[in-house]
């Protein structure tokens, strides 16, 4: 065995390096002291006015004024406020994302909750200081460039050729999703614009803006969405894609003309800023889009895109945002312009999407959002008439985009339950909303009042989606779930459902599974799960943590001739939601890892051991004695809310460099673990697999059943050995390659120390689920207690 290697150091070198060190110190310290000296002639006056301030406020009350200087210097106020917005947005963002909402929700919360609706009315003196009015512009100018790099990466994130793909099938859902809430927006600015404009903004820049704020979907919440609900590839969930896709292009090509018309003020006007318009899109789409593909095909990996690559694409983006913005039909239009006309090879749009996302959305998102939240004063709706005019807004949003893509969607021939989902999804609003009531409350278009109500219809319908998408799968699914516990269950396979998480122990785990759940009289069928925590992942990159996570199972499936089926997800609560699909999905089993693999670890040297018990307290806690359940109860914590709340057994894996199982051994240390007898009935139908059942206090030979049973498995094969009475020591698991044990078991062979756990070779510890109408049921022999792995 190598022995542990040590850091060697020369004391004598150290202490002359330390020495050389001070005496360099010392030198040129007092050469600097002198030129001070020597300089001080120069500034006699200076000196003595500076040397009176000190006198007479004294040292450490100079020193806090200067503090107070410092912090009241203008980047001192911007770092301070950019550092409140991150932690405040994603301290509500964390909120949100255990409430299953999206992270936009909690960010345009935090930006209300630093405005004037909450900070300024709790904390005033603290608000005041840190949202200074006169320190605001810094916030708003950093806040438009997170939007327009925000608008670009949105721009690469659509997929023009799906889009044109799609466009028969979603161009009747996206514009009619469009044109009725902007009907019916004109309609509401019609009846609301004597009474809360006062003549001031001109009726069809007012009524116009209203319009295009109700008929806006939020294409990257809604894309989000569909991919926490699986529902990428989908027929649904592609069709609800490429229609807010398509209606996204359509909105932002009716604001520009919007903007256009409010800036000139008449329709005649804005043609000409219209007309150059067209122009500028022409001009991008034929002569910038051709060279652009180009330039993808060569520049399409980390290798080749260089500094001045990337500064050249962010000239065409800025250059793109400036020509908007002097034509009259804002910045972020030429931002949006700009993503989709970059090359369509999706690993250069993933490259630079990344290197934009991650300074966008994290960074300089979250200011927008207070920029926002500073301008909603929620206090200007102080009387039952203004939040009556509130709920109207909503309630028209509402009816005119989902009502509008709901029935569209039916009368292109959509299912009834599809056609409700699609108007859920397209009543998605979030971010691109408030973009648009910005721009109008900027412009002085959007009165104050009317900009809190419709920032407030924002986060109504953006709130709304996700429970209004559960109420409608509820109610279309009750009757088939009803239906399906009337007719009797289908043993035609038996369902595993592997969950890994790295994406090498999902082969490992595959191997497990075939060689102990693949000789039973049901054939086995696994599905092999990967999710991702958190919701703010890339659609660009979802096919390349495909490949990462499924390729190496795919090809041990292929190895042992498997055939199984991968299922990616994106999850806020990956416990509930594997629960979720174990429950509603008929699983017969749920197969998990334990997250953890331990190599052989040597005990004959002090600092090996010492390594050895870091190691275990990091995985498993800090050591309270000796005879600790530690491993037990990290897999029993682990697992509890499985076992608990899975309407099927649930096996843990322990993985210590897992080769193959040829050697099995089992333990039974009470009745309570009988149901592991009936599946070595099963797993003696494998060849070359030797299996020993030890049985530490003669449960067996006291229970004619399992005799029956053992008596059975012994006549079937001379490779099984039973073992009765005899003491489970570390020793003993040097034989085996492989352990089968179920939780009682394993909590009674974990409390014998963790000498024991440190020598078990890979094991499946196996929670054995009792049907309730089995527990009605129960024997004295707990015989109903039986299940089968396979």
């Amino acid at each position: 065995m190598q022995k542990a290697q040590f850091p060697s150091f020369n004391m004598a070198k150290d202490v002359k390096n330390l020495i050389f060190y001070i005496f360099l110190l010392l030198i040129f310290g007092l050469l600097m002291y002198g030129i001070v000296d020597l300089g001080s002639g120069y500034s006699a006056g200076n000196q003595a006015a500076s040397t009176e301030i000190a006198y007479n406020n004294g040292g450490f009350h100079g020193f806090l004024m200067m503090l107070g200087d410092s912090l009241s210097h203008p980047l001192s106020i911007l770092l301070l406020q950019i550092l409140t917005i991150l932690l405040v947005a994603r301290l509500f963002s964390w909120i949100c994302t255990k409430i299953n909402q999206p992270t936009v929700i909690g960010e345009i919360l935090a930006g209300i909750f630093l405005g004037p609706s909450v900070l300024a009315k709790v904390l005033p003196g603290v608000s005041a200081f840190l949202f200074a009015p006169e320190s605001l512009h810094n916030i708003t100018i950093l806040s438009q460039i997170g939007l327009i790099l925000f608008m670009f990466a949105i721009g690469m994130e659509l997929d023009i050729v799906e889009v044109k793909k799609k466009l028969k099938e979603t161009v009747l859902i996206s514009h009619t999703s469009t044109i009725v809430p902007f009907f019916f927006g004109m309609l509401t600015a019609y009846w609301v614009y004597p009474d809360y404009t006062n003549g001031t903004v001109p009726f069809v820049s007012f009524a116009l803006f209203v319009g295009i704020a109700m008929s806006i979907t939020a294409f990257p919440v809604l894309a989000r969405i569909i991919q926490e609900r699986g529902m990428t590839k989908s027929h649904l969930g592609t069709l609800a894609l490429a229609s807010a896709a398509n209606g996204d292009i359509t909105a932002w090509c009716v604001l520009a003309v919007v903007i256009a018309i409010a800036q000139a003020g008449t329709v005649i006007s804005a043609m000409y800023t219209v007309l150059f318009t067209v122009a500028y899109i022409l001009f991008m789409f034929y002569v910038v889009r051709p060279f652009m593909n180009v330039i993808g095909n060569l520049y399409h990996n980390k290798e080749v895109i260089n500094k001045t690559f990337v500064t050249f694409i962010f000239i065409v983006l800025i250059l793109s945002a400036f020509l908007t913005e002097v034509l009259g039909v804002h910045a972020l239009f030429g931002a949006f312009i700009a993503g989709v006309v970059m090359p369509a090879n999706l690993k250069f749009r993933q490259i630079m999407t990344d290197k934009v996302e991650d300074v966008s959305l994290s960074l300089l998102l979250p200011l927008f959002f207070v920029s926002t939240g500073l301008r909603t004063e929620i206090g200007l709706l102080n009387t039952v008439e203004l939040w009556t005019m509130c709920g109207i807004f909503i309630l028209v949003a509402i009816v005119g985009k989902f009502g509008g893509a709901a029935l569209s969607a039916r009368f292109v021939g959509e299912s009834w339950h599809d056609s409700l989902r699609m108007g859920a999804l397209m009543n998605t609003r979030g971010l691109m909303e408030l973009v648009v009531l910005t721009i109008g409350y900027e412009m002085g278009i959007l009165p104050p009042a009317i900009f809190v109500m419709l920032v407030l219809m924002t986060i109504v319908t953006t709130f709304m989606t996700a429970p209004l998408l559960g109420v409608i799968d509820y109610c279309f699914e009750a009757g088939k779930r009803i239906k399906a516990r009337m007719q009797p269950p289908k043993d035609t396979v038996y369902k595993l459902l592997l969950s890994f998480g790295r994406a090498g122990s999902g082969a490992i785990m595959l191997k497990v599974a075939q060689q102990l759940f693949g000789y039973g009289k049901r054939p086995l069928e696994v599905t092999a799960l990967h999710m991702t925590e958190g919701t703010d992942i890339n659609p660009l990159h979802i096919e390349d943590i495909k490949a990462i996570s499924f390729d190496p199972i795919e090809e041990e499936a292929e190895n042992l001739n498997m055939t199984i089926q991968t299922r990616y997800e994106i999850s806020n609560n990956t416990t509930s939601d594997i629960i979720d699909i174990v429950n509603n999905e008929g699983f017969d089993f749920l197969l998990i890892g334990s997250g953890v693999m331990l190599s052989n670890l040597p005990s004959d040297q002090e600092v090996v051991r010492h390594k050895r018990n870091f190691i275990m307290e990091r995985l498993f806690g800090r050591m309270k004695s000796s005879e600790s359940m530690l491993f037990g109860n990290f897999l029993k914590d682990k697992t509890q809310e499985f076992v608990d709340k899975a309407h099927c057994s649930v096996g843990v894996f322990v993985n210590r460099n897992f080769k193959s199982i040829s050697n099995l051994l089992v333990i039974m240390y009470g009745i309570e673990d009988s149901f592991l007898l009936y599946n070595i009935e099963r797993l003696v139908r494998k060849d070359n697999l030797a299996i020993t059942l030890i049985d530490p206090n003669k449960v067996i030979v006291q229970h004619k059943t399992m005799m029956d049973s053992l008596n059975r498995i012994e006549t079937t094969t001379k490779r099984f050995r039973f073992i009765s009475g005899q003491t489970i020591d570390s020793d003993l698991f040097i034989r085996y390659d492989f352990m089968l044990i179920g939780s009682y078991s394993w909590q009674t062979l974990v409390s014998q120390g963790e000498k024991m756990i440190s020598k078990i070779p890979s094991s499946l510890v196996v929670y054995n689920y009792v049907s309730p109408e089995n527990v009605s049921q129960k024997t004295e022999n707990n015989e109903n207690e039986k299940i089968n792995l396979s």
